[in-house]
C-alpha cells in the first residue's frame, strides 16, 4: 500500500492500523517513495543456540576464589615497595 505524507499526517491511526494487519505501506513525499512502515516481528527467544564457550571456567579449581585469582594474576604488574 502506498501513501502520501499527507495521509500520514491526517490518517495515522488508519496506516498503523493496516501495519498491525501485516501489510507494508510506503510513505511517499511528492511523488517519491521516502518511508517504509512495516511490521514489527516478535522476536522468538526459545531459538537462541547457547554459546559454547559459555562456563568454559566452570571446572577451574584456580577460580573457585576469584578475587584471590584475580589479585596473583595482577601481582606481576603492579610493584609494590
Amino acid at each position: 500500500m502506498q501513501a502520501t505524507a499527507k495521509d500520514l499526517r491526517f490518517h495515522s491511526t488508519e496506516l498503523l492500523n493496516t501495519v498491525k494487519r501485516g501489510e507494508e505501506v510506503i510513505i511517499t513525499y511528492r511523488g517519491k517513495p521516502c518511508a517504509k512502515l512495516v511490521p514489527i516481528v516478535e522476536d522468538k527467544t526459545e531459538d537462541i543456540i547457547p554459546n559454547e564457550l559459555f562456563g568454559i571456567w566452570d571446572d577451574n579449581k584456580q577460580t573457585e576464589d576469584v578475587e584471590n585469582y584475580v589479585r596473583n594474576i595482577r601481582k606481576g604488574r603492579f610493584h609494590a615497595n
